[in-house]
C-alpha cells in the first residue's frame, strides 16, 4: 500500500512491520541552504516531509526521526525560500500556503480562493492540477510563481497574486468533463487536465521563463510574462504531461523538457534540447542512444558545474550523458529500480525523489566533471578531490528503514583501468609534504594500514583511519576520516592536504582543502583554537601511546623469567598503577584516565579547558613516577 510493504514468511499467519525498507512515494524534491542542507517533497498519502542530507545532531531515533511535515499536504510542493529556511511555500492540491517553521503555522493564500472539490473543471475560473508547481525565481527570492491553466505571480509571499499568462494549457473542450461518472465521479479535483505542470525561471536570464502543460504544450517568456510563445517541438505527440523543464545553467538559450506520455499508452521516452530559445528542438531518445524505447521520462537535468553532462529519471531508474544527451546510459548504480520523479543537483550532489524509494542523494559528483577521454584512456588516475567540511557525526546504523547517511571524510575517487601488480598506497600528507596517514592494498588485495608511519601508533594501535580502499580495476572510492594513525587519533584542522596515490611505479598526488564546518564557526570557534586542540590532543596521545607502551615492557619483562619474585611484585605493582583490574565497577587507574582525558579533549571542536592542561601535566607526572620505578628494577636486573 502507499504506506510500505508487509511481508509475510508462513502463509499470513504473521506479518513483518512495514519499516523493513524505505518505500515513501515523493512526488518532487526542493533543497534548502542549510548546512547540512535538507530535502523537501511531498509524500503520497502522508504529508510535506523535510529531512536532512546528513545527521544534523544526535542520531535520529527510527527511520522517522528526523521527519517533519512543511505545510501543504501530500502532493506538494514544499519549497523553501532562498536565504530563510524557517518560511516554506507549500502547497496541497493547488491551495497555495506559506509555512513557518518557528511558529508551526500555515498561513493560506489560495489563489482564487475558492474550494474546487465536486466542480466540473468546464466551470472553474482556475484550474490546478494535484502537484501544482511552485517556483521561487532565482532572481529575487520574494518572487514566487504557481500555476493553474495561467502562470501567477506574488511578491509578498501571497498576500497579492498577478496573473501573468494566458491559459498556456491545449485546454480541448472535450477534456474538460468530469472523470470517473456517474458511478465513480471524482469529487476531489485530483483529475484536472489542462493545468501547467512545470514551471522554471532561467537562473542566467531574468524574466526567460519555461512553462510546460499537463497536456502538451510548452511556452517560453523572454519579457517577464508580458508575451508568450508556444515552442512545442514539432515531433512531440499532444496531450503528453510536459513532466519538467530545464533551463539551462550554461546558455541562456538552451533549455531541456521532459514529457510523459505512459497515462496514454505510450512508453517512449521523450526528452528534448532547444539552443535556441524554442525556435527549433533535438529529441535526446531515440530509443536506440541508450535510454529503452520503453522507458518514460519525467525529468531531465543539466549539471551546474559541467555544461552537456545530463541527468535523467525515468520510470525504472536513472541515466547519464556525457555529451548533452547525444548518448544515454545507465547511472543505476544500487538505486533500486524505481520510478525517479525529479533530480536537483546542489553542492555536487545529485539528490532525487522516487516513487516508492523514498528520497535519495548521489554524493560528491566532483569525478563526473573531470571525466574526459583523457582520463578514460588513462591506466590509473587520481581525481581531484571536492573540498571537504571537517563535520563530527554518526554515519548510518539500525534498520534497514533507516536513512544511509555516508561516513565523515574527504573523499578521494580514483580509477585503475587494470588491476595493478604489487601494492597500492595512498598516503595523507599536510601541504609540506609531512605524512599524517599512510594505507596500503597489498599483492593478494589484502587492505592493510603501513607499519610504522603514522604518529603514535604504539604497541595496541590498529586505527585504520579510512574505508574502502581497493586495487580492483575500476573506480573506487576512499573515505578519509580526518583523522591522525593511532586509537583514537585526533582530527587535523582547516587547511590544504594532499592525497597521494602510488601503483606498480605509477605515482600521482592531488592537492585538496578541509574546510571548517559552518555551524562550529558560527560558534565561535577559530581555526587558532582547533590548532590549540589539535596540538595538546597530540601531546595527549603520545602520552597515552607511552603509557601503553609501558605496560606491554612490564609484560615482557614479567614473562622473561629472568626476574626474582621481588622484582616480580614491583612490576605487578607498577601493572596495578596503570591497568583497570576487572569487575563491574572498578577504579580507572592511569591508561583509562590518560583515555578518558584524550577522549573529553575529542568529542567535539574547541579550545581546550585550563583544568585539562592541568590534568595532563599530573598524568604525566605520575606515569614518569612509574618509568623511573621500571627502569630501575630492570637496571637491578642487568
Amino acid at each position: 500500500n502507499d504506506g510500505g510493504v508487509n511481508v509475510t514468511r508462513d502463509g499470513g499467519s504473521t506479518w513483518s512491520t512495514q519499516l523493513n525498507q524505505p518505500t515513501a512515494e515523493i512526488y518532487q524534491v526542493a533543497v534548502d541552504d542549510q548546512f547540512p542542507y535538507w530535502g523537501y517533497g511531498g509524500q503520497q498519502d502522508n504529508s510535506t516531509i523535510m529531512l536532512p542530507s546528513l545527521p544534523p545532531y544526535s542520531p535520529a531515533v527510527g527511520p522517522m526521526g528526523f521527519w517533519r511535515a512543511v505545510g501543504g499536504c501530500e502532493t506538494g510542493p514544499a519549497v523553501p525560500k532562498p536565504g530563510n529556511h524557517n518560511i516554506v511555500y507549500a502547497s496541497c492540491k493547488g491551495r497555495f500556503g506559506r509555512y513557518n517553521k518557528i511558529t508551526g503555522q500555515e498561513k493560506q493564500y489560495y489563489v482564487g480562493a475558492a474550494n474546487m472539490y465536486g466542480h466540473n473543471p468546464a466551470d472553474l475560473k482556475y484550474r490546478f492540477q494535484r502537484v501544482s508547481p511552485i517556483h521561487v525565481s532565482p532572481h529575487d527570492p520574494d518572487v514566487v510563481y504557481h500555476a493553474s491553466q495561467y502562470l501567477h505571480r506574488t511578491t509578498d509571499e501571497g498576500v497579492t497574486w498577478e496573473t501573468i499568462s494566458p491559459d498556456l494549457t491545449a485546454n480541448e473542450p472535450s477534456k474538460q468533463v468530469i472523470s470517473g461518472s456517474p458511478i465513480t465521479r471524482d469529487i476531489t479535483g485530483e483529475e484536472f487536465y489542462s493545468t501547467i505542470y512545470a514551471v522554471q525561471e532561467s537562473p542566467l536570464e531574468k524574466g526567460l521563463i519555461w512553462v510546460g502543460a499537463n497536456d502538451g504544450p510548452i511556452h517560453v517568456t523572454r519579457d517577464d510574462g508580458k508575451t508568450w510563445t508556444n515552442v512545442t517541438p514539432n515531433d512531440l505527440p499532444p496531450g503528453g504531461r510536459v513532466q519538467t523543464v530545464e533551463p539551462s545553467p550554461h546558455k541562456a538559450s538552451k533549455a531541456y523538457v521532459a514529457v510523459y506520455r505512459y497515462l496514454l499508452n505510450d512508453w517512449e521516452p521523450y526528452i528534448y534540447r532547444t539552443d535556441d530559445y524554442g525556435k527549433s528542438w533535438t529529441r535526446l531518445t531515440t530509443g536506440s542512444n541508450g535510454i529503452p524505447a520503453d522507458s518514460p521520462t519525467r525529468v531531465v537535468r543539466e549539471d551546474p558545474d559541467k555544461e552537456g553532462l545530463l541527468y535523467a529519471g525515468t520510470e525504472f531508474g536513472i541515466f547519464i550523458s556525457f555529451d548533452d544527451g547525444a548518448h544515454w546510459q545507465s547511472f543505476q548504480l544500487n538505486l533500486p529500480a524505481t520510478p525517479v520523479t525529479d533530480i536537483k543537483v546542489y553542492r555536487k550532489d545529485m539528490v532525487f525523489s522516487t516513487m516508492g524509494r523514498s528520497f535519495w542523494i548521489l554524493d560528491n559528483l566532483t569525478p563526473l566533471h573531470q571525466i574526459n577521454d583523457q582520463v578514460a584512456a588513462s591506466r590509473f588516475h587520481l581525481f581531484t578531490p571536492r573540498d571537504a567540511y571537517r563535520m563530527r557525526y554518526r554515519s548510518s546504523g539500525g534498520s534497514a528503514a533507516n536513512p544511509e547517511y555516508s561516513s565523515p571524510g574527504a573523499v578521494i575517487d580514483y580509477y585503475f583501468a587494470e588491476e595493478p601488480p604489487g601494492e597500492v598506497t595512498l598516503e595523507i600528507m599536510d601541504v609540506d609534504g609531512t605524512l599524517i596517514q599512510a594505507f596500503s592494498v597489498g599483492a593478494a588485495g589484502e587492505r592493510q594500514v603501513m607499519p610504522g608511519q603514522m604518529r603514535g601508533q604504539g604497541a595496541a594501535s590498529g586505527r585504520t583511519g579510512g574505508s574502502g580502499l581497493s586495487k580492483n580495476a575500476g573506480m573506487h572510492r576512499f573515505v578519509w576520516d580526518f583523522r591522525y594513525g593511532g586509537r583514537s587519533g585526533p582530527m587535523v584542522v582547516p587547511g590544504t592536504y594532499r592525497a597521494k596515490l602510488s601503483a606498480a611505479g605509477w605515482s600521482h598526488t592531488e592537492q585538496f582543502k578541509i574546510l571548517i564546518d559552518p555551524r562550529v564557526a558560527d560558534d565561535g570557534v577559530t581555526q587558532t583554537n582547533l590548532e590549540e586542540q589539535l596540538s595538546f590532543s597530540l601531546k595527549v596521545q603520545d602520552l597515552l601511546n607511552l603509557s601503553r607502551t609501558t605496560s606491554e615492557r612490564i609484560r615482557e619483562a614479567r614473562a622473561s623469567g629472568r626476574l626474582t619474585q621481588s622484582q616480580n611484585e614491583k612490576l605487578d605493582a607498577l601493572q596495578e598503577q596503570l591497568v583497570t583490574a576487572g569487575g563491574r565497577y572498578p577504579q580507572p587507574m592511569l591508561i583509562d584516565q590518560i583515555s578518558y582525558l584524550n577522549s573529553m579533549l575529542n568529542s567535539a571542536d574547541q579550545k581546550p579547558g585550563r583544568d585539562a592542561y592541568q590534568r595532563h601535566d599530573e598524568l604525566n607526572t605520575a606515569l614518569s613516577k612509574i618509568l623511573s620505578e621500571l627502569e630501575q628494577i630492570l637496571r637491578n636486573n642487568m
